[in-house]
């Protein structure tokens, strides 16, 4: 149980430690959703649960994840990089 808190933890620092390149930031966010999905998975396991609530955190992560690789293409095309800090969000 420990070690999910551990994995969640170590992503968040990642993720704001690692903000230089789009991509990585990408990864940091993938690593806290399989985190959680872990946690997610052992706790319904752990109390004999259905699994259904685990299947629809999975696509809701799919989608997070096509969402993210289709910006990073965007923002390749249009500003030719991948750093966070070459475009304003403003």
């Amino acid at each position: 149980m420990f070690f999910f808190f551990f994995f969640f933890f170590f992503g968040f620092i990642s993720l704001f430690l690692v903000r230089k390149h789009y991509l990585l930031s990408l990864f940091c966010l993938e690593f806290i959703f399989l985190s959680l999905f872990l946690f997610i998975f052992f706790y319904l396991n752990f109390f004999f649960y259905e699994f259904y609530y685990g299947v629809v955190f999975l696509v809701f992560g799919v989608c997070d994840g096509v969402l993210g690789l289709s910006l990073l293409i965007y923002i390749v095309r249009k500003f030719s990089s991948d750093y966070l800090d070459s475009f304003n969000l403003c």
